[in-house]
């Protein structure tokens, strides 16, 4: 006989397990750029930023940095072969430096113009605005003599430094001319500009005063101001033509008017200075590479004013300042 089995003995139910504020495991978390938003909006926003650049950094812009750079070094060049001429040569000749760059432009560009036909003829273009190029070539030609005149009076990384005062006078000619608008911080700019240019005329002529050429250094400082002011109203006038006109009317105009009148005023005011020259190779080889270097500033800066602006074209430029500082440190001496 089997036994009746004993009756199985029911085991208490488990007590409910407290509330889990945990909410999820790490099991259950999304896998990264899967199930969130946060890895598909980062990745989002590295290619947006990615598209910034690209577009930014483009093509052209880079071609106009590269060749606002080259005008930095031919503007170190013109500065350091005429630091050379005026101080380790004495041949204080702005005139006749100024002259030669107008007659290589004169030769290459007018010429130019010279053989053209129609409306683009030499002819054409002084028998409809003789008087505006005229004007300019006045400008552009004492613009060069002021600058290259303060050579003989204050040092090369002051005149390179002061010759900034040009980016003020862009802008607000741009302003008024061009009717290129600019922000707020644009002027808060020219304010800070015009502040440096102070503090550096004042530290001039302090230092100068210490070295007993305390005038010659105001002296100079004076003349590079005058000089930036006039190179800011020709930069303006000239992005105004190449942008209506063409760059070889500019170029062959200014070379005429230039030519015509930096002649008439050698004749006049540095007959006898060229005279006292002491003529060797040395010294010739300085006037060809001033002029070289003269002549490739103004073939190259109607390229880059037309990609750009008059204004950025200056704001490039600024780097020329700091080749002139190195330049000036390791071989003038300066402290």
């Amino acid at each position: 006989m089997i036994p009746p089995e004993p009756p199985q003995q029911l085991q208490p139910p488990p007590p409910p397990a407290p509330p889990n504020h945990v909410v999820t495991t790490i099991e259950n978390l999304p896998a990264e750029g899967s199930g969130g938003g946060g890895g598909s909006l980062s990745a989002s926003s590295r290619a947006g930023m990615r598209q910034r650049i690209r577009k930014v950094l483009n093509r052209e812009m880079l071609i106009s940095v590269a060749l606002g750079q080259v005008l930095s070094l031919l503007i170190c060049g013109i500065g350091l072969t005429s630091k050379y001429l005026s101080e380790d040569f004495h041949a204080n000749t702005p005139v006749f430096q100024s002259f030669l760059n107008y007659i290589l432009l004169f030769l290459v560009y007018t010429t130019t113009l010279a053989v053209r036909q129609g409306e683009e003829n030499l002819l054409a273009i002084l028998r409809r605005r003789w008087w505006k190029y005229m004007i300019l070539g006045l400008i552009d030609l004492e613009a060069n003599y002021l600058v290259v005149k303060a050579y003989q009076y204050t040092t090369l990384t002051s005149i390179q430094l002061l010759d900034c005062f040009v980016i003020p006078v862009v802008i607000l000619l741009s302003w008024f001319f061009l009717l290129i608008r600019y922000k707020a911080v644009h002027f808060i700019g020219i304010v800070v500009c015009i502040l440096g240019m102070g503090c550096m005329v004042g530290a001039d002529v302090l230092v100068g005063r210490h070295q007993g050429a305390g005038e010659n250094k105001l002296v100079g400082d004076l003349l590079v101001l005058g000089g930036a002011t006039l190179y800011g109203i020709s930069n303006v006038w000239e992005e105004y033509i190449i942008r209506t006109l063409s760059r070889v009317e500019f170029l062959g105009m200014i070379g005429l008017f230039g030519a015509f009148f930096s002649g008439i005023q050698l004749a006049i005011m540095e007959h006898k200075e060229l005279l006292k020259v002491p003529w060797d190779w040395q010294i010739g080889l300085l006037y060809v590479g001033f002029s070289a270097c003269m002549f490739g500033l103004y073939s190259f800066m109607p390229v880059v004013i037309k990609k750009t602006s008059a204004t950025s074209v200056n704001l490039s430029l600024l780097t020329a300042d700091l080749y002139s500082l190195f330049c000036g440190l390791f071989l003038f001496h300066y402290k």
